[in-house]
């Protein structure tokens, strides 16, 4: 599946895009106040013979869509999205790589910030679905995300719910439930885990649900009906991947003892 070309705006952004791909890099705008912050950014666009142009703030939010540029912007090549074959997934599993899987998440902003959250934590491979309501990463996903995309591998599937069944012989794969699932993220499994996160709306479909290991539930005060599904999303994430960040870390040699 392929998008148009993408505008990433932002110097976090652009500058983590020319780090990790700059392959995919066709275009760099940036106004005058931006210009010293980009410049050995300006010399690869001069040695690789790319356009790259000081504008007008004006024509920045015309080129980005947006007013929230940031004062410059990277045009990039389309990104295309696949399905993992069959061979990744069980290569996943036997690297105890966390996986996160949306289910229709629909809103880019939610979108970009649940995609920063897994960055931090680690967790490099997203499932979306080929749903008409699920968004795909666009300008604004990239945006928020401040360089998470360029951590995080997007996949799209056919099927979620066939999919999460495939996964369950390889993984613990935990549902996200606004009510009556377990209270906390069980992470000391034998099989890695994958985390499913629902609508902002409607949560997890029933058929999603039901093809899950398990159902997790934030306890909270009940003040508010729930959290917004990426600040959800990020404590689950932490949840799921806390005891690599809290297992003890091993000294480090320090050498022979001078005497």
């Amino acid at each position: 599946m392929r998008t148009r070309e993408l505008a990433i705006c932002g110097l976090k952004a652009v500058r983590s895009r020319f780090e990790s791909d700059s392959d995919s890099v066709v275009r760099l705008f940036f106004n005058r106040a931006m210009a010293p912050a980009v410049g050995d950014l300006c010399r690869w666009m001069a040695q690789e013979r790319l356009v790259y142009r000081c504008v007008e703030s004006e024509e920045l939010e015309r080129i980005s869509g947006t007013l929230h540029h940031g004062g410059v912007v990277v045009i990039v090549e389309p990104p295309v999205y696949r399905s993992p074959d069959w061979q990744e997934i069980r290569d996943w599993a036997d690297q105890r790589q966390s996986l996160l899987v949306l289910d229709r998440v629909s809103n880019v902003h939610n979108l970009g910030a649940i995609i920063r959250s897994a960055a931090y934590f680690g967790v490099s491979k997203l499932i979306l679905p080929d749903h008409p309501q699920a968004a795909l990463p666009t300008e604004a996903t990239y945006r928020v995300a401040e360089g998470g995309l360029d951590h995080v591998e997007v996949y799209v599937v056919q099927n979620l719910v066939s999919f999460i069944r495939a996964l369950r012989p390889h993984f613990h794969v935990m549902g996200a439930a606004t009510r009556g699932g377990h209270p906390a993220v069980d992470s000391q499994q034998r099989l890695p885990c994958a985390l499913v996160m629902g609508n902002e709306e409607e949560g997890l479909a029933p058929d999603v649900a039901a093809a899950c290991t398990t159902l997790v539930s934030i306890p909270g005060s009940d003040r508010v009906e729930s959290l917004n599904v990426s600040t959800a999303a990020a404590v689950l994430i932490w949840e799921m991947t806390r005891p690599k960040w809290m297992a003890p870390q091993r000294p480090m040699n320090p050498g022979p003892t001078r005497r």
